[in-house]
């Protein structure tokens, strides 16, 4: 039975460092399910696995797209199926690793069918979303389906769009088209979470931050400024530094806000991995060979 393994969790908890460990004791490649290390003028603000990581093991779907492609969760869905057909014929076990609950959901179980809408809708919220900022959709939202805004992303204008153009052209809550049935997998499913103490998160958190500062994401999000209008750019990291180039706030007040928005982002990304009861949790510290015993306990389970 193929079986992919997929690792979860917060920001900055270290899931880059296990996957290369468990791809090393499996003898597998990885797939990147991480939304936003996919755009490869994106890297130091994504957080791309540095040159030595990315060469101790096989990774898949990292740096493979521009910031103009037109690239989202149902391609990406369709591309990792794809690429785990194939890896699948090599090694019946597989490692998936990435923090985009969206993402994740979307190569584990499949996604939501939505009905097609009016475009003009989209046009018009985009244009509300430039003219009178995130708040105004923010509320909408929080009007038209309370329990889509309590769970999306509701910072990332792309996510709140496509949430209110679908309540909006159907005239139904966003939420009611989820977790319908889905297709099944042809593989067995394995998820390991990692987390910690949340005073530890948070301080691994700004650190990062910190550090991606130090190695030049000021200057990156200065190259990318033309471009901040793109879906891509709408991202914890860059947003921040581009209100800092629009001369609305000071670097230092910019960089402080990366890290209130990572540690939210984090905050989201724990709540949305908890949700699935048969997700194996670890300390980020946990001996490694703890977890590969119960991963292949699981396996031949």
């Amino acid at each position: 039975m193929n079986t992919l393994i997929t690792i979860v969790g917060p920001t900055a908890i270290g899931k880059t460092a296990l996957s290369i460990q468990l791809a090393k004791h499996f003898n597998c490649d990885i797939l990147s399910c991480d939304s936003r290390q996919f755009y490869k003028e994106m890297t130091i603000g994504t957080a791309v696995p540095e040159h030595h990581e990315l060469e101790a093991a096989q990774h898949h779907f990292i740096q493979n797209r521009s910031i103009f492609d037109d690239y989202n969760v149902g391609s990406f869905e369709k591309d990792a199926l794809s690429k785990l057909n194939n890896l699948f014929q090599k090694n019946s076990t597989q490692i998936m690793v990435g923090g985009s609950g969206l993402y994740v959901d979307a190569v584990l179980k499949g996604l939501d069918y939505f009905p097609d809408v009016d475009s003009k809708i989209r046009k018009e919220l985009t244009l509300k979303f430039e003219n009178q900022g995130i708040e105004s959709l923010q509320q909408e939202l929080k009007k038209l389906d309370i329990e889509s805004y309590q769970r999306i992303a509701i910072d990332n204008p792309h996510r709140l769009i496509r949430a209110l153009e679908i309540c909006i052209g159907t005239n139904t809550p966003y939420s009611y088209f989820i977790n319908k049935e889905k297709e099944p997998r042809n593989f067995k499913s394995i998820k390991i979470g990692l987390t910690a103490d949340r005073e530890i998160i948070y301080d691994r958190i700004n650190q990062r931050v910190d550090i991606m500062m130090a190695n030049g994401l000021l200057e990156e999000a200065k190259s990318l400024y033309s471009h901040k209008h793109l879906n891509a750019l709408q991202t914890v990291g860059y947003r921040e530094l581009f209100e800092y180039f629009d001369e609305n706030w000071d670097l230092d007040f910019a960089v402080s806000e990366i890290k209130k928005n990572t540690r939210r982002f984090a905050k989201r990304q724990l709540t949305w991995f908890r949700r699935d009861s048969e997700t194996i949790w670890f300390d980020f510290k946990e001996d490694i060979q703890q977890i590969i015993k119960q991963i292949t306990t699981a396996i031949n389970t």
